[in-house]
């Protein structure tokens, strides 16, 4: 009768535990890698250029031009009330290609020495734009 129970004990010990172990399996989170987000259509900024990258780079549009996304994305053709990232319809995204490809050759040639104190170190969008979409032109009078 010992031997029974000890066994009993035993086998309701080892599914208890396994039991256990399988409903905390449930709580723990996914431990999956997260895919890589990879961009199509990028054809100035790297190919390997991160979420965070380019968010930055979107957002430094928005500040130095004073425009949203809708200035120089394409809205999807599936539904208008988003945005098509790859699209190249809208004008204005090779536009503002070229003038990344001027300035990038600008700062090469211009501003890759060590400037002294005080001097422009490189430009960039907000340089000439000024947080206008076209940037305006003023002559100082003499």
């Amino acid at each position: 009768m010992k031997k029974i129970n000890f066994k009993y004990r035993k086998l309701c010990m080892v599914t208890a535990v396994i039991a256990a172990t399988l409903s905390l399996s449930a709580f723990i989170p996914n431990q999956e890698k997260p895919k890589e987000e990879k961009f199509s259509n990028l054809k100035v900024l790297p190919k390997n250029t991160t979420p965070d990258q380019l968010k930055a780079v979107m957002h430094d549009f928005n500040a130095s031009l004073g425009v949203k996304c809708g200035f120089c994305h394409a809205p999807s053709k599936d539904d208008p009330k988003k945005m098509d990232f790859a699209s190249d319809e809208n004008k204005h995204k090779n536009v503002a290609r070229d003038m990344m490809k001027m300035t990038a050759k600008i700062n090469k040639k211009y501003f890759h020495k060590n400037n002294k104190e005080g001097e422009i170190k490189a430009i960039s969008c907000k340089t000439c734009h000024n947080g206008q979409k076209h940037p305006e032109m003023k002559i100082a009078s003499l």
